[in-house]
């Protein structure tokens, strides 16, 4: 049962009338006119009971009217239609008639199957939806799966190659048997006939290829490897771009917090003034200077709440969501300071950067190419046996006199071939000078990148140790503007900066917190790290392959 009341009227007129926008309490407080704490055990309440819902944006808590309720469309038009009824006198049976109403409601809502509401995503939910619809993921993953398929392609070179063939061969003349043939088989098994029918089994093995084929399938083993490290690649720049977004839209929410707490400030002045100007306490000036900040602000307040609608747009974009999803998000921008280990961090990031992973077994690739181009100068040996019938009638063919079997070796030695394997081992021995250079490349450009992720965490750190104390202080500072003023002692240009300066040290704080997670992030994603697990299709942990770290230890 919900009962009603004229404040409760009055809370959900507020929320039935701007049904897409959410407040906080200070916000509900300042725009009923009525101290916060009132409204608190009302608010909760009406969340318990589902007819508001509320999320954490940034570090303030904010309700909203929850429009997938079974009651929402009822209960708003009574709430509407009755408002005026409780300033006549009228409020008790009103009352009276929604509360009997609303006692039936929610028996009847249980009875029906609603679509549950989607839950507030944290930041890990975040990263793992992303990681389920990001197209180019989805796109990485079948290169694993193909990688993995060229490995056994690979391997089927190790193994013999049996074959069934048939053919059919019409000759025009044959030649005849001899009396020393032995009668044990027929004469054509041995030199055809003029309507040769043939059938049989074949099996090819090769024996030596020079190292070709092991090369071959080294390589193949090194490419899953690279399109493992590749989708991890592809997995950390996801997460960066996810809390990017995510975060932004943390600091959107609190830009636009301060810039409606800072248009509040102003309007609230502008009364006042404005009263004061009646009484003959406050002068013309002060009324127009007033009225010329609440108009100066709300742009600021348009700005911040298209800022939220673009944000949150772009996210739902990354996560593979509708670009009109009403996501909502749960988290708080928190200042989480770390210990700033610049050689730490850079040894880590030689380790386990996909970038540098990805030139490592680069370089093993090549060398293998070495092995391979070699392989031109080194002989080939293949063993071949089959067993086959022949027959110039198929009523008469598979029998003792009309089939026949063989096996042989066939030893191929290169002597001269134009200077092709020569040319070959020159191009695979640059590759691999190259490759080697290119490695040298990604570790200057990690060690910078990793000095860049250093400076913006101090630079982050030292804006916000320069902020956190300055906002109680204007806070300080503003309450003894007004009452200066209030006191004719003050001017009414102290208490529009005094708004103004709290304004912007708390939007500067806000900004320096989201400046500081994001070089986290990008600490994070430098250095390899995801902070999400992450989990390979073949059911093993994606991390540095098994010759790799000892490789990057050694080159660090």
């Amino acid at each position: 049962m919900i009962e009603l009341t004229k404040n409760k009227i009055r809370l959900l007129k507020l929320f039935y009338t701007h049904p897409d926008e959410a407040f906080y309490m200070q916000q509900i407080g300042r725009m009923l006119g009525k101290k916060p704490g009132v409204f608190q055990r009302t608010i909760n309440g009406l969340e318990k009971k589902g007819v508001l819902v509320s999320e954490y944006k940034a570090n303030a808590r904010f309700f909203r009217a929850n429009t997938k309720s079974p009651v929402y469309a009822e209960l708003r038009e009574l709430v509407m239609k009755y408002e005026k009824l409780f300033k006549k006198g009228l409020g008790v049976v009103v009352v009276l008639g929604i509360a009997s109403w609303l006692t039936c409601v929610p028996a009847q809502a249980g009875e029906q199957e609603q679509a549950p509401p989607r839950k507030a995503m944290t930041i890990e939910a975040a990263i793992s939806t992303a990681f389920e619809h990001n197209k180019n993921i989805l796109i990485q993953e079948k290169e694993v799966d193909a990688a993995r398929a060229q490995i056994l392609d690979a391997r089927s070179v190790f193994l013999p190659q049996v074959n069934v063939e048939g053919s059919y061969a019409r000759t025009g003349s044959v030649p005849k048997a001899i009396s020393s043939v032995s009668s044990k088989k027929d004469y054509g098994v041995y030199v055809g006939y003029e309507n040769d029918n043939r059938w049989g089994v074949t099996v090819d093995q090769s024996i030596y290829t020079g190292g070709a084929n092991t090369a071959n399938l080294r390589q193949q083993q090194l490419g899953l490897k690279v399109q493992e490290e590749t989708l991890r690649a592809l997995k950390l720049d996801t997460e960066f771009e996810t809390k990017r977004l995510f975060f932004g839209l943390l600091l959107a929410y609190e830009i636009a917090r301060i810039a409606q707490d800072l248009l509040d400030q102003a309007a609230a002045h502008y009364e006042d003034v404005k009263k004061k100007y009646k009484e003959g306490t406050a002068s013309r000036f002060d009324l127009l200077q007033s009225k010329v900040q609440v108009t100066k602000v709300m742009p600021e307040l348009i700005r911040a709440k298209n800022a939220i609608r673009l944000t949150r747009a772009d996210l739902n974009k990354e996560l593979g969501l509708g670009v009109y999803d009403p996501l909502m998000v749960e988290g708080k921008l928190i200042y989480q300071p770390i210990a700033v280990n610049e050689e730490e961090f850079l040894a880590k990031a030689y380790v386990h950067r996909p970038e540098m992973i990805l030139k490592l077994l680069g370089i093993d690739i090549a060398k293998w190419s070495i092995t391979a181009a070699r392989a031109g100068y080194r002989p080939q040996v293949n063993l071949g046996a089959e067993y086959y019938y022949r027959s110039d009638d198929y009523s008469d063919m598979f029998n003792q006199q009309h089939n026949n079997w063989d096996v042989g070796v066939s030893v191929r030695v290169p002597i001269f071939d134009g200077f092709s394997s020569l040319a070959k081992v020159r191009e695979a021995k640059a590759r691999y000078a190259q490759s080697q250079l290119s490695h040298e490349d990604a570790a200057d450009q990690t060690a910078l990148l990793i000095r860049q992720d250093c400076l913006n965490l101090r630079e982050a750190q030292a804006i916000i140790d320069s902020q956190k104390d300055s906002v109680s202080e204007a806070k300080e500072a503003l309450q003894i503007a007004v009452v200066s003023y209030d006191n004719g002692v003050g001017t009414n240009l102290d208490v529009l900066d005094a708004q103004v300066s709290l304004a912007q040290i708390e939007q500067t704080l806000a900004e320096g917190v989201y400046d500081y997670t994001m070089a986290q992030a990008a600490l994070d994603r430098d250095m390899g790290r995801l902070t999400v697990e992450e989990k390979i299709s073949n059911g093993k942990k994606s991390g540095v392959p098994g010759e790799v770290p000892s490789k990057a230890e050694k080159k660090t």
